[in-house]
């Protein structure tokens, strides 16, 4: 499957595809993105259960949501 082709699904940067509807929430740190996907919520001090994508390693992806932003 090419995550490309399907709108529902976005690539992170630890080369993860992750559903767009499973997103609790999103932080803009910078060029990079912090998206929580856990219902139980997830650590931001210490970075844990969150996916990272930053505009240098998947454009395409930080784009797409970064848009929520602007």
């Amino acid at each position: 499957m090419n995550y490309d082709d399907n709108p529902n699904f976005i690539k992170v940067d630890d080369s993860k595809i992750i559903n767009e509807k499973c997103i609790r929430w999103v932080k803009k740190i910078d060029e990079c993105l912090e998206i929580c996907t856990r219902s139980a919520g997830c650590d931001m001090v210490l970075g844990f259960n969150c996916h990272k994508v930053c505009k240098k390693n998947n454009p395409d992806s930080y784009e797409k949501l970064n848009k929520y932003f602007e």
